[in-house]
């Protein structure tokens, strides 16, 4: 991806539909589901700083991505949406 062609709020969307496909996976345990959707929640949340959003986000999903019941797919899957969250924060800054 270039940035030139960074649209902000298209990429958060792509975070967020990646979240949610982690959600309504049911081979996902529990707990990491409500872990996603917790992150995500605080991603949305628009009230707040969006380097403070994603930062806040990203430490969230990290610290579940070692849990021993992840499922190796959902794995890979969180640390893509990870990086995908710290690409956007770091392109965001240039763009300030």
């Amino acid at each position: 991806m270039t940035t030139e062609k960074f649209d902000l709020k298209e990429e958060i969307n792509k975070a967020a539909e990646m979240m949610d496909n982690i959600i309504e996976d049911r081979s996902v345990p529990r707990n990491i589901r409500a872990a996603v959707e917790t992150a995500k929640g605080k991603l949305l949340n628009e009230a707040e700083e969006l380097s403070l959003r994603i930062s806040t986000a990203v430490y969230d999903l990290d610290d579940i991505s070692n849990d021993i019941n992840m499922p190796s797919h959902a794995r890979t899957l969180l640390w893509e949406l990870i990086s995908q969250l710290e690409f956007i924060r770091e392109t965001s800054k240039e763009k300030t």
